[in-house]
């Protein structure tokens, strides 16, 4: 192999590595990006983009609670995919695989959420905390909800109240539609799924 080869196959990895060892830096995550598995995030974030997370306590807006979140009833003056407060990633016991959505506001143990919740983001025909999963809250954490879903993620059974130690980054960046070439190659998706080209 002449010399001039390696250094065009070289350069090029070389620039990547370097790329992806600032973005740890930055992010102050490993891995500092996610694909997006699902449309709950809609139209926001879609399936099969790649989005670049950062830790919660880097790049936080001037209401963060000391985890670094700001939900969407502190002040809406702080903005994250055109909605008001982060969208975080975070790991619920009852799944597999982190959830991506936004932390909508913050609970204490004991609370009646229902009092505080949007009517039109619970179940129909719910009409008091009694009614509502995971109401009172059972300890301090997050309500949350995708964009797209309607319905909070606690109220619909997806993940009960997010603790803060569940919280593993906040969303920062989105790139269309580079994830799905990890969804094909870890085997989650097909190629014939791929609705970026």
């Amino acid at each position: 192999m002449s010399r001039s080869l390696l250094s065009d196959i070289l350069q090029p990895i070389a620039v990547v590595t370097a790329v992806f060892l600032l973005l740890v830096v930055v992010s102050g995550v490993w891995p500092p990006m996610v694909a997006i598995e699902s449309g709950s995030m809609d139209p926001n974030m879609q399936k099969g983009d790649m989005v670049v997370i950062t830790a919660t306590d880097r790049f936080s807006g001037g209401t963060a609670d000391a985890v670094g979140v700001v939900t969407t009833d502190d002040d809406g003056e702080y903005q994250r995919f055109v909605g008001d407060g982060d969208v975080i990633i975070y790991n619920a016991p009852n799944r597999e695989t982190p959830i991506i959505h936004r932390a909508r506001f913050r609970v204490e143990a004991g609370e009646n959420w229902f009092d505080r919740a949007n009517e039109s983001f619970l179940p129909a025909g719910v009409d008091s905390c009694e009614e509502l999963r995971n109401c009172p809250a059972p300890y301090d954490g997050y309500v949350t909800m995708g964009d797209a879903n309607g319905v909070y993620d606690q109220a619909k059974g997806i993940a009960p109240v997010v603790k803060e130690e569940w919280v593993r980054a906040k969303a920062g960046l989105r790139i269309p539609c580079l994830g799905w070439l990890r969804l094909v190659a870890e085997g989650s998706e097909s190629v014939s799924d791929v609705s970026c080209w």
